[in-house]
């Protein structure tokens, strides 16, 4: 590969999808662009949509395809990533069984590269965020879900069935009595620590809540959209000791799944990302001390716990170092 290259990376997501040209040592070279999935209009258009948020991009970069030595591209939902296909995303419905890999290689004729949302997004963290001193790290991804990614020796860890990875679905309660998952397991570290299920947690909590009055209980009849994960951070940042609770129960899910991802990987490093870490110091710290009370001694005592650096970006950046490892590993 020469000394300076030029790669696209796009992130599909259920309401957006960005994308931008980032170079080889993983440097964006403009803002990404942004467009409307609009997934209901049928999987066609969506694949027409992919091509001109790439085009946009390669504008936006004041570059032409020529310019370009690969494409990756990352999206949600089950997926067979050797084949290059989404096969029933629940975010990008009606679509099933679409071919984005070949479609992207055959609109550009450049290599492309296809990967899980949450896989690329780990690979942007260890290529150039915050575990990029590491040799190997696990991403937990704080949304309406929990997602992951798995990095071993710049290698991403998709499994045999291209799910691997899926971190959310951790067990960390027992399946017959833990809390209901959206995939319809129980006791699943999504149902626990995802920020959706943090704002239901809470609002059980207020209803047994005997301790010093709370300004959580303003929020008791506050829509999902008015009383969120943020709200309660604010509020335990504040003193507010429910919302403390809340916290520290969160920081005790989301170490018992890195226990169980230690004990399986032993990785250098985990990183989380989300909104949840706009939090800071504090609440990786209280992470930190459980995973170190939990875990396996020795690899525990090893293991730094991070947040992510790149936020939103990491998507679109670890798409494009996916289409830079296809052209290494073709050389």
């Amino acid at each position: 590969m020469a000394a300076q290259e030029n790669f696209v990376g796009l992130d599909v997501g259920g309401t957006t999808m960005k994308a931008a040209v980032v170079t080889s040592d993983g440097r964006p070279l403009s803002a990404p662009v942004v467009m409307d999935t609009n997934p209901e209009r049928g999987q066609e258009e969506g694949l027409e949509t992919m091509c001109a948020t790439i085009r946009k991009a390669i504008e936006a970069a004041n570059l032409t395809l020529a310019d370009i030595t690969a494409i990756g591209v990352a999206t949600p939902g089950l997926m067979d990533i050797k084949a290059g296909l989404i096969l029933d995303p629940p975010n990008l419905k009606p679509w099933k069984n679409v071919p984005v890999r070949d479609h992207v290689a055959k609109a550009f004729n450049k290599p492309t590269a296809y990967q899980n949302d949450a896989n690329a997004a780990a690979y942007g963290e260890f290529w150039v965020g915050a575990a990029s001193d590491a040799k190997s790290m696990v991403l937990f991804t704080l949304g309406t879900g929990v997602g992951g990614g798995i990095i071993l020796d710049d290698t991403i860890i998709e499994g045999e069935h291209s799910h691997g990875g899926e971190l959310g679905h951790l067990r960390i309660a027992m399946p017959d009595t833990g809390r209901q998952c959206g995939c319809g397991a129980r006791g699943c570290l999504e149902a626990y620590a995802s920020a959706t299920n943090v704002v239901r947690r809470a609002r059980e909590d207020m209803a047994c809540w005997r301790g010093p009055a709370s300004k959580l209980r303003d929020y008791y009849t506050a829509n999902d959209e008015d009383f969120t994960a943020k709200v309660i951070f604010r509020h335990a940042a504040e003193g507010d000791e429910l919302a403390q609770k809340v916290v520290d129960d969160t920081a005790y899910y989301l170490a018992l799944g890195a226990c169980a991802v230690i004990a399986a990987v032993d990785p250098e490093m985990i990183v989380y990302g989300g909104g949840m870490v706009a939090a800071g110091e504090w609440f990786r710290s209280k992470i930190d001390a459980y995973v170190k009370r939990f875990g396996l001694p020795f690899p525990t005592k090893n293991v730094k716990i991070g947040f992510a650096s790149l936020g939103s970006d990491a998507g679109f950046i670890g798409a494009a170092g996916c289409a830079r490892l296809l052209v290494l590993r073709k050389v």
